[in-house]
């Protein structure tokens, strides 16, 4: 993954969640979780690292916002 950008914690508040799971389902199941508490940017894809187990998704928190209805 890339590193991340200052601009993304620049803020207290704001946070850059990265999800370690076995799968795309589950993944994708956390960032849902999350979306239901907190404003998330979301990711539309996951990564996988070759010879690494699973894959990694980063989505982008903001604290200060609650979640659209």
């Amino acid at each position: 993954m890339r590193p991340i950008n200052d601009a993304h914690v620049a803020e207290p508040g704001l946070a850059v969640v990265e999800v370690a799971a076995a799968d795309d389902e589950t993944a994708f199941a956390i960032q849902e979780m999350l979306a239901t508490r907190y404003a998330v940017a979301a990711a539309d894809r996951t990564t996988h690292e070759p010879g690494e187990p699973g894959v990694r998704l980063r989505c982008y928190l903001d604290l200060r916002q609650q979640p659209d209805a």
